[in-house]
């Protein structure tokens, strides 16, 4: 069976687990995919909040802040690096910060400390997730994990990314394809 997938045509999709995945960092995810090219694809999950808030994250940087996003949760964003931190924002032409890529039009992820300095003072970005650590596959493995039905594809929503709350993220983006998740066997079968 050829693969159809092209590579980084996933780029700035949602990954939407189906029902039947165990793995305990993916159930229930949604994957926001930042990077998928001929060499694999990389993204953020972006609907697994930790036990660590961004607060906590501000105090370990030495960082001080009375900012509302302190409280905000911070995102378990994959199994790989999870010592690094990411922030998903939106693209904005009058701020910038040292590692940051452009992953569409309207979307940026940034790996560098200088965003949260500016979020713990109150003047990064509006809309922001941070995650710790990220989800990664090696060439072919998640166009074949698509294949075997581990995954739905959707192309990704900011109003799901920064303003449908956590918990409501999954059932969101499947949403957005006409599917209830919830109808949906775990047992996956090919015609």
């Amino acid at each position: 069976m050829k693969n159809s997938l092209e590579p980084g045509s996933l780029r700035n999709h949602f990954l939407i687990a189906m029902p039947g995945m165990t793995d305990p960092h993916f159930a229930h995810s949604v994957t926001y995919i930042c990077e998928h090219s001929n060499e694999g694809a990389m993204g953020i999950v972006v609907n697994l909040p930790m036990d660590l808030t961004l607060k906590d994250i501000y105090e370990q940087l030495e960082l001080s802040t009375n900012h509302d996003s302190a409280e905000h949760p911070a995102l378990a964003g994959g199994p790989v690096s999870v010592e690094r931190g990411f922030v998903l924002h939106p693209t904005n032409s009058e701020q910038s910060w040292q590692s940051t890529i452009q992953v569409s039009a309207d979307i940026s992820l940034t790996a560098s400390r200088d965003i949260l300095e500016a979020m713990a003072e109150g003047r990064g970005p509006e809309n922001t997730l941070v995650a710790l650590g990220y989800a990664g596959w090696e060439t072919g493995q998640l166009e074949q994990e698509i294949i075997d039905n581990a995954w739905l594809t959707v192309p990704a929503d900011q109003q799901i990314l920064f303003h449908t709350p956590t918990e409501q993220r999954w059932a969101a983006a499947a949403r957005n394809l006409g599917i209830d998740l919830n109808l949906i066997s775990s047992v996956a079968g090919h015609a």
